[in-house]
C-alpha cells in the first residue's frame, strides 16, 4: 500500500470486506503491523464514531451504517491529496495557502463547518452541517481568458453526479449554480492567480446541500429529494471523477485560448435554452431582458431578443442571470 495512515488501511480493509468479520491477525499482516496497532486504530475509529462491531475473531464495519465522514483518511489510497477541517473560515481561504505551498492539482480541502463560507460577489454561502463544502485545486493549461472552462466543467460533473444520485435530472443555471426542481442544490466558485495569460493555480470551490437544512424553500438538499441521509465522500468522489470524465470527452481543445465548443455544448444540454431570463449587475440593477441561448464556446451568456435575431453575450464576472416567472 501506498504512505497511508493506519486507519485509512483499515477503513480500505474492512469496507472491501462488506460487513463481514476480518480477524486482527489477518488485518494485521495485510498492513504490515502489530495487532496491538490494529486494535488501537480500531478503536481510534470507534470513538470518532465509526459503527465497528468487535468480536473474539475480528472486527466487522456495516456499510450500510458507516456513518458520512470526511476525513482524510475516508479516502484510502488518495488519502493524501486530502485535507480535513473540522471547522475553518473557508475552504477557498485553505486551498489558497496550500497552492502558494506547491501542493498538486487534485488536492483537496474539505471542512465540516465553514464560518466564512462564501459565493460569488461576496455573498455568504450557507454552511449548514451535513453539507459538502470543499476545494479542489487546479492548475490547468489553460489562459487566464478561459478560466471559466474549468467552472463549466465541475458543474457538468455536479450535475451529473446529482442526477444520478438524487434520481432527477439536475440542470445547469449561468453562472455557476445547479439546481433540481427549480430550487438550488448547488453551486461553484472561483479564484486563480496567475501570470501573464497563465493561470498558475486555479481553487474551484463546490458547495452542494446534501444532508443539511436548506436556508429557505427556494433550495433543496440531495436528503430532502430522497428522504434519506447520504453520502458525503460517495458523491463528492463522484464529482472528482465525473470531471475527470469531461475533461477526456471535451480534450480536443481545452489547452487553447479559443474556448471549447464541445463543453458548451455538453453544458447546453443540461440548461434551461429557451427560458425568459434577466440578466443583473453584481449590484442587482437589471441589463437586460430576453432568451436564455445557452452559452458560448467562452463560456459567455447568449441572450437573444423574443424574435430570436439580436444576441446579447455577458462574461460571467459582473453578471448573472434570473428567470422571469419561474
Amino acid at each position: 500500500m501506498v504512505n497511508i495512515s493506519t486507519k485509512a488501511k483499515l477503513l480500505m480493509i474492512l469496507r472491501e470486506k462488506a460487513g463481514k468479520q476480518v480477524s486482527g491477525t489477518v488485518i494485521a499482516s495485510s498492513i504490515g503491523v502489530s495487532r496491538v496497532a490494529v486494535w488501537k486504530g480500531i478503536q481510534s475509529l470507534i470513538e470518532t464514531g465509526y459503527p465497528i462491531e468487535t468480536f473474539e475473531s475480528g472486527y466487522a464495519l456495516d456499510p450500510e451504517k458507516a456513518g458520512d465522514f470526511l476525513f482524510s483518511w475516508e479516502f484510502g489510497e488518495n488519502e493524501p491529496m486530502f485535507r480535513y477541517y473540522d471547522n475553518t473560515g473557508s475552504t477557498m481561504d485553505n486551498a489558497r495557502e496550500c497552492a502558494l505551498q506547491g501542493l498538486p492539482a487534485g488536492t483537496v480541502i474539505t471542512a465540516e463547518r465553514q464560518n466564512a463560507g462564501r459565493g460569488r460577489s461576496g455573498k455568504t454561502w450557507e454552511s449548514q452541517q451535513g453539507g459538502l463544502f470543499c476545494t479542489i485545486l487546479e492548475r490547468p493549461t489553460l489562459a487566464l481568458a478561459d478560466y471559466y472552462l474549468s467552472a463549466m466543467v465541475f458543474q457538468i460533473a455536479i450535475a451529473r453526479t446529482l442526477s444520478f444520485i438524487c434520481g432527477k435530472s439536475a440542470m445547469l443555471r449561468w453562472p455557476n449554480d445547479v439546481y433540481v426542481d427549480n430550487r438550488k442544490i448547488a453551486g461553484v466558485l472561483t479564484e486563480l492567480e496567475g501570470e501573464g495569460d497563465r493561470i498558475n493555480w486555479l481553487a474551484m470551490g463546490i458547495g452542494v446541500n446534501v444532508n443539511n437544512q436548506t436556508p429557505s424553500q427556494k433550495a433543496v438538499s440531495c436528503s430532502g429529494i430522497t428522504g434519506r441521509q447520504m453520502s458525503r465522500r460517495e458523491i463528492l468522489l463522484r464529482i472528482i471523477n465525473e470531471a475527470e470524465e469531461v475533461k477526456k470527452q471535451c480534450h480536443s481543445n481545452m489547452a487553447y485560448s479559443q474556448g471549447n465548443r464541445l463543453l458548451a455544448a455538453e453544458w447546453n444540454s443540461m440548461a434551461d435554452l429557451g427560458a425568459k431570463i434577466a440578466v443583473i449587475s453584481e449590484g442587482e440593477q437589471v441589463l437586460t431582458r430576453g432568451i436564455f441561448g445557452g452559452v458560448d464556446p467562452a463560456g459567455r451568456c447568449i441572450v437573444t431578443s423574443d424574435n430570436g435575431k439580436d444576441a446579447l453575450y455577458f462574461n460571467p464576472g459582473p453578471a448573472s442571470i434570473v428567470f422571469i416567472n419561474e
